[in-house]
This record gives C-alpha cells, sequence and structure tokens, in this order.
C-alpha cells in the first residue's frame, strides 16, 4: 500500500481503521445530502493516510459543511463565518506537527471567507481544503451564493441570479494554487483517491467536491453526475495517461493549437496518440487552467486531480526565516531584548 512519507507528522504504530474515525455525535444532514458521502471518504482516507488520529485537526466556519469536526473522531475547531482559512493558517504555523484539513462551503470560502481563502492558497500553507460546492447556501435556507449558475432562481434572487458565478479552479489558480482537484460526491472511491493525494501535496491542497443539497439545490449537479450521463459528461483524468472517456471509451480531448478540442477516436484518423496526456505536476498552469474551465456542453467537466505542483510553502519558508533569525540575531533572550537599544537614566 502507498504511503506518505513526512518527516514532520508521526506516523501511527499501529494500524488505524475507519471505524477510529467514526464520532459518537449524530450527524444531523438531511437524508440525502452528499455531506454524507463525504463523510465517508474522509473516514477511508485517513486511517490510509497513517498518521496518528491525534495529528490530525479539522477546522471549519459557518455552513452546513462546517459541521464537520464533530462528525470526525479526532481535533477540532468549529470556528465563525469565512475564517476556517485564517485559524487552520495559525494551527498550522503554530504546530507543524498537525496534518491540517479545512472543511468549508462555496459560500464560507468563497463570499465572507474569499479574502481567507486566495491568500491561505498565495501563500501555500501545507494544509488540505475540502471545499463543498453545491451553488446555494444551506443552511441559511436557500439563498444564491458566489458559485451559483447565472439566471437561477433563489429565494434571494426570485427573478434568476444577475452575478457571474466564479469556477472555483479559476479562481484557485488565478491565486497561484499548487494542487486542485475536483470530484462528485456520488463518487466515494474517486473522492478518497483524491483526497489522498492532496495529502500527499506538500503546500495548499484545494478539493472542490461537487454535492448535492437536497433541499435548496436538488440536482444541480445532475447533468455531470447522474448515471445516464456522466460516463459522456465527466473525463477521469489520470497522470501519465490520455485523456479519454465516454460510454463506449471512444472520445477524448487533444490540444488543438492554443485550444482544447473534443474528439472521437476512429474519426478522421485520430487515435489515441492524438490525444492530451495529463501531466498534474506540471509546473506552468496553462494547460490545467483549461482543464479546470472545461464545461458543458461543449467540454466534459474535468473530474480527478488537474494540478499538483510542488513549489516552496510557507511553512517551510517561516521555519528557515526563524533559523536564520536565531543565528543572525545579537538578541538571545528576553533579557537581551530589554537591554537593547538606547538606555536613558533618570
Amino acid at each position: 500500500m502507498e504511503t506518505i512519507e513526512n518527516l514532520t507528522i508521526d506516523r501511527s504504530k499501529e494500524p488505524l481503521k475507519k471505524e477510529d474515525f467514526v464520532s459518537d455525535q449524530m450527524v444531523k444532514w438531511c437524508p440525502g445530502c452528499g455531506g454524507h458521502a463525504i463523510l465517508a471518504a474522509v473516514a477511508n482516507v485517513f486511517p490510509k493516510i497513517g498518521y496518528r488520529k491525534e495529528n490530525f485537526t479539522l477546522v471549519s466556519g459557518i455552513g452546513c459543511s462546517s459541521r464537520f469536526p464533530y462528525y470526525v473522531n479526532t481535533y477540532g475547531f468549529h470556528g465563525i463565518h469565512g475564517r476556517a482559512h485564517a485559524i487552520a493558517t495559525g494551527v498550522k504555523i503554530a504546530n507543524p506537527h498537525l496534518s491540517v484539513w479545512i472543511t468549508s462551503g462555496d459560500g464560507d470560502s468563497m463570499a465572507i471567507g474569499g479574502n481567507h481563502f486566495i491568500h491561505i492558497i498565495r501563500r501555500n500553507v501545507d494544509v488540505n481544503i475540502l471545499l463543498f460546492n453545491n451553488e446555494i447556501y444551506g443552511l441559511t435556507k436557500g439563498q444564491y451564493s458566489p458559485t451559483t449558475a447565472l439566471g437561477t432562481v433563489t429565494k434571494t434572487s426570485p427573478y434568476g441570479t444577475i452575478e457571474h458565478p466564479f469556477n472555483p479552479g479559476e479562481l484557485i489558480m488565478g491565486a497561484q494554487g499548487t494542487f486542485f482537484a475536483r470530484v462528485p460526491d456520488t463518487n466515494v472511491k474517486l473522492m478518497t483517491d483524491v483526497m489522498f493525494e492532496a495529502a500527499k501535496h506538500d503546500g495548499t491542497s484545494v478539493v472542490e467536491i461537487l454535492e448535492n443539497c437536497v433541499i435548496f439545490a436538488d440536482n444541480v449537479h445532475c447533468q455531470i453526475t447522474a448515471k445516464d450521463v456522466r460516463d459522456d459528461n465527466q473525463v477521469i483524468l489520470e497522470n501519465g495517461k490520455p485523456m479519454i472517456f465516454g460510454k463506449e471509451r471512444n472520445k477524448g480531448i487533444r490540444l488543438n493549437g492554443t485550444k482544447l478540442e473534443v474528439v472521437t477516436i476512429g474519426e478522421k484518423g485520430i487515435t489515441e496518440k492524438d490525444l492530451l496526456v495529463h501531466d498534474q505536476y506540471e509546473k506552468d498552469p496553462g494547460v490545467h487552467l483549461m482543464l479546470a474551465k472545461m464545461s458543458l456542453p461543449n467540454y466534459p467537466v474535468a473530474m480527478g486531480v488537474i494540478r499538483s505542483a510542488a513549489f516552496p510553502t510557507y511553512d517551510d519558508l517561516m521555519e528557515e526565516s526563524i533559523e536564520k533569525a536565531k543565528q543572525t540575531s545579537s538578541i538571545r533572550c528576553v533579557d537581551d531584548l530589554l537591554n537593547s537599544g538606547d538606555v536613558i537614566e533618570i
């Protein structure tokens, strides 16, 4: 089994099981909510990651997604609206020995928490963000969010929204994101695999989860996730492999000039060799951005790890800065500080 090598975070001496992370708290999400599947994926992946249970920390803001710390048997912090990323930054910097996970919704992260969201990504703090995107405010009963599609009728847009929505992947890469993945809440195995990849990444990872809200935005992602259309409307990316999709596995994505193009294998002389091969580790975000922006009806929606590029992390640079200051500073203790500078005798 593949393991995660991290010299900072302690590994469990005994193999952990899914049951070790199951909380004794009643899960209060609505029946059918996508949160249940996300919770199952987290319970699957935490034992696989292999850290001691005490080294996991969940941080959340406000929203249905933010109940998550209660539902996982490990350390957690339920913050205030939009501030999970700021809290998590402090947690990670203060204690690098923790594996920090943030659970947040599209409203919590990209509306009131938008500033903290883009800056934790820009800084590349070594945390993992699970972004629940149901394109609605669920906890506060159905207002439109920053990802609600243009024209959608909601309680706060009775004649349809007139705001252009964020594409989370585009926003993340614009903020110099080093890791971005997208998964549907209908595929627990893919969620588990992608979360494991996120945990392996050194830096800020963001996993956008297309989540269904059965009460206020039911079937909002159905054109992507429904069984009868998902094979044709999703392309699941695998590093080092050509981008193939479709019920017959006969469609693919190729790069035609500066644009992506959907092609059919076998037509017009197209073969697998003509297809774009996914490289999630490429540092240049150009193709990753194009993949993140693909949308229906012209393209399938890209799923899996889209970007996983290696860059220095805020944590490592902070440690280097502290060590440098220790070596060069004349101040070694509080007494040195108090007795430094000009002294005035009265």
